[in-house]
């Protein structure tokens, strides 16, 4: 670690990473859990930093977090070099990728077993028999970061998507609600939003970007009414087991049926919910990296196409 004038050493990546999400959230819980560690080695963390540049960045009480003017000054600075380290891992990764001649698909839930993504990655293969294909997966709270910071070249996930973020949709399909086996809507001929104001739904990590979690928790609902949370859950296995402990429901796509049959769980149709689609995915600034563009144009070769060149069952964006 290096050292300036003054004697003190130089903050390291890491502790500016800690710094700038903190500034997000101004809340040392959220930005914890956000960054998958514990409240107090995220407080250590803060405080290593601020001696070894020798400045207060954050004013601390019992009840809030703020920015000092030091900090406010500081911020762009962190900013920017956080920035450039994650372009940096992530123009080596692609590149190492393109040596090897290896693409990384992340998938979120069943999106593996969907017919869609089968038809691609099958494609790829037949096509394509001397590139590496390795499948990783993702969860709620790391599903658009792993594209952003370059663990995954492209994904097959659930929009909507933060910026940053290009997509190309492969099909559509309804949501459903997730019910415990005894909830009397179970056996209520049709649903509607209106009969689930009083139901607590399960809540999405923060770190998953805002937009995706209003929209699959309907947040805000069309009437307005407001929504009660109850626990967390990463992915759609943690969904189905909240919800099978009768405490909060969850909506998910219609393709749960098939692939999450649950003894304690119904799946019921709800009249008013708007549908969702399955996305292939990629970071903006990768756009026309090889392998993104290959995948890219395979989708639209292989899966079947509507009057207007993009897939049938849903519309594509690039």
């Amino acid at each position: 670690m290096g050292s300036d004038r003054c004697g003190r050493s130089e903050p390291s990546v890491h502790q500016l990473r800690l710094f700038v999400t903190l500034s997000e959230e101004l809340h040392f819980r959220r930005a914890a859990a956000r960054l998958f560690m514990t409240q107090s080695a995220l407080s250590q963390q803060i405080r290593a930093l601020e001696q070894r540049i020798g400045l207060q960045l954050l004013s601390r009480t019992t009840r809030t977090v703020t920015l000092t003017p030091s900090g406010e000054a500081l911020l762009p600075e962190a900013r920017a070099v956080t920035e450039a380290m994650d372009g940096l891992h992530r123009t080596a990764r692609v590149r190492a990728r393109e040596v090897e001649g290896r693409v990384v698909i992340g998938t979120l839930t069943a999106e593996p077993s969907m017919p869609q993504t089968r038809a691609i990655i099958d494609g790829l293969r037949s096509r394509h028999p001397a590139l590496t294909i390795e499948m990783r997966s993702l969860n709620f709270a790391n599903q658009y970061e792993a594209l952003a910071t370059g663990e995954v070249d492209v994904a097959f996930l659930r929009p909507p998507a933060p910026p940053g973020i290009r997509l190309q949709h492969l099909v559509e399909e309804p949501r459903v609600v997730c019910l415990p086996v005894d909830d009397p809507l179970v056996d209520k001929e049709r649903i509607v939003l209106d009969d689930l104001a009083t139901r607590s739904m399960v809540t999405m990590p923060d770190a998953s970007p805002r937009v995706w979690r209003d929209f699959w928790a309907i947040d805000p609902r069309p009437d307005g009414t407001p929504i009660s949370f109850g626990p967390l859950a990463v992915d759609v296995e943690e969904v189905l087991a909240q919800v099978a402990l009768g405490t909060v429901i969850g909506f998910l796509p219609a393709s749960v049926r098939t692939f999450y049959p649950r003894p304690g769980i119904r799946y019921r149709d709800v009249a008013d919910l708007p549908p969702c689609t399955m996305a292939l995915t990629w970071f903006a600034q990768n756009h026309d990296h090889p392998e993104i563009t290959l995948i890219r144009n395979l989708a639209r070769a292989v899966l079947p196409t509507g009057p207007h060149g993009v897939p049938s069952d849903g519309p594509s964006r690039t």
